[in-house]
């Protein structure tokens, strides 16, 4: 049983169609279950009715399956086949498995040495097998667990190797190949051939990139070491002087401008946000940062945990179109005036109410236009692509006042905006920055004024933006200026002489109607001036 490629096209069929049957209401019962469906979601406001963990990243299944198409099923037998067929002229009476780990070690560096002949067929097959091993040997495996603690454990094998450096160079040399380019530009349509060498390294990348972005439970000293090593250099200038990040960026630019329309893309941005995950880190490692600077620069901590409010926050469902906004909204106008007339706010009067029994027809009829307005265009769609809800865990969970989700916060400089306009109307003159001195304003302008600075919040940007100002404006007494060499610093560097084109492109490719939207809307613009 080959635990891996089943395991991957089974959780396509899973996740990536929507569950029609029994979750699905049926075409006649549309209000019914619409406004049943309300009625829930308001009773279980505390978690969220989507399947979805706001996290860094899913869960290993379901990467795997993001990575890899339907059309690369077969693939996974050939790359079986060419690792195998490797280690028998070598190892001919065992499997991969059953080696020691120093007989593991020296069939990494046979492969990695195979990788640097000239002949195309060759590297790829080798290419091939090594991916195989990055796989975590499936055909060896009897569960998923196994397989995750076999690609783990190979993954660290060839990173010890240098397999990474090799891949990187390998990859490098794919790009500049303007001969492959040139066809694949020549070609009326790209076929999945054009792009094998490609996604071939792309994956086992991808595979090592993200395996290596996490610290394992069970990893020793060694590979602890091993790792943060990995890290760190795949967000310093190592790759050709450059962050490994600006190559892939670079990739997604000669894409877009049809220089190389054989490029997997999805592949490449995938690569993309696992290496700036790996470099720049994820949610947890933001909020550590940012509280260790805030403690440097004296500021007073986080008042909350963002990423938490967001977890606990409610989804928003799309609007269906403008016009059903608009006609949703006067029907909501028409409910609250006939509210205010009515004045039925207490259950104990609703039935001594005498506009009650005159209206309840019509109120009933809007109820139910109003609820297949919302439901119809989205009744059997929404459901077949929503999951059940979810339950997050007791401890996720933030005790948040009733109103806003998140904590107030009041810059300096809208205390200042305040005050001036406040002494302006009532005393007729201003003081400038201060934010001190009340006399003379009516008392309900102190409060307003305590209530501000009592949820007052200086940023980290703020305090970085006026050191800024400062080393302008007096650069010769300020000294030379200290830029501290972190990997966001770093990836910003290499990123800054073409960050236009990056924009732009990362726009192209994520949102490609919009962008030529947007381009069209332009050259209207330049074309009427």
């Amino acid at each position: 049983m080959e635990a891996a490629g089943s395991l991957i096209v089974n959780n396509k069929m899973r996740t990536g169609v929507g569950t029609v049957g029994a979750g699905s209401p049926q075409p006649g019962k549309g209000r019914e279950y619409n406004r049943n469906q309300r009625k829930d979601s308001e009773g279980c406001s505390e978690s969220p009715d989507l399947e979805f963990v706001y996290a860094d990243a899913d869960k290993w299944a379901a990467e795997l399956s993001e990575l890899y198409s339907y059309t690369e099923g077969p693939e996974f037998q050939l790359n079986r086949k060419c690792f195998e067929e490797d280690l028998r002229l070598h190892v001919p009476d065992k499997k991969w498995t059953e080696l020691d780990v120093s007989q593991q070690r020296a069939h990494t560096m046979r492969l990695l040495d195979a990788l640097e002949v000239t002949a195309r067929e060759k590297r790829l097959k080798v290419a091939r097998a090594i991916l195989y091993v990055a796989q975590g040997t499936f055909g060896e495996c009897t569960s998923e667990s196994e397989v995750q603690t076999w690609q783990r454990h190979n993954i660290f094998l060839l990173l010890e190797a240098g397999a990474f450096n090799a891949l990187v160079e390998l990859l490098n040399m794919e790009v500049e190949n303007s001969a492959a380019c040139s066809n694949a530009v020549r070609k009326p349509a790209i076929s999945l051939a054009d792009s094998t060498d490609l996604r071939v390294l792309l994956n086992i990348m991808y595979l090592m990139v993200d395996m290596l972005r996490e610290e394992g439970e069970n990893d020793s000293e060694e590979w602890k070491t091993m790792r943060q090593t990995f890290c760190a250099d795949l967000g310093s200038p190592v790759y050709n002087s450059e962050p490994f990040a600006v190559l892939l960026f670079g990739m997604v630019t000669k894409f877009c401008s049809g220089h190389a329309p054989h490029f997997p893309m999805k592949k490449v941005l995938l690569l993309l946000w696992k290496t700036v995950l790996c470099t720049l880190g994820g949610f947890e490692d933001l909020l550590k940062m940012k509280a260790e600077k805030r403690e440097i620069l004296g500021l007073p901590p986080l008042p909350e945990d963002s990423i938490k409010v967001i977890r606990n926050m409610r989804a928003a469902s799309p609007p269906a179109s403008a016009s059903d906004l608009i006609e949703q909204q006067q029907r909501r106008g028409r409910r609250e005036h006939k509210a205010l007339i009515k004045q039925d706010n207490l259950d104990a009067f609703n039935e001594r109410d005498p506009y009650k029994t005159d209206d309840t027809r019509d109120e009933e009829e809007e109820n139910d236009e109003e609820n297949s307005l919302e439901g119809e265009p989205f009744s059997i769609e929404r459901e077949e692509v929503m999951p059940p809800s979810v339950t997050q865990p007791a401890t996720d969970r933030l005790a948040l006042p009733k109103g806003l989700p998140w904590a107030p916060k009041v810059r300096e400089k809208d205390i200042e905006i305040f005050l001036e306009s406040s002494r302006s109307k009532f005393i007729g003159y201003t003081l400038g920055s201060d934010t001190d001195t009340v006399v003379g304003l009516p008392r309900p302008i102190h409060e307003s004024i305590r209530t501000l600075k009592l949820h007052k919040y200086t940023s980290v940007a703020e305090i970085q933006i006026r050191l800024e100002e400062e080393f302008i404006r007096c650069p010769l007494s300020g000294g030379e200026e200290e830029v501290e060499q972190v990997p966001a610093e770093i990836l910003y560097q290499g990123l800054l002489p073409s960050l236009p084109q990056y924009m732009v492109s990362a726009l192209y490719t994520l949102y490609p109607k919009l962008f030529m939207t947007l381009a069209r809307l332009c050259l209207r613009l330049v074309s009427n001036c």
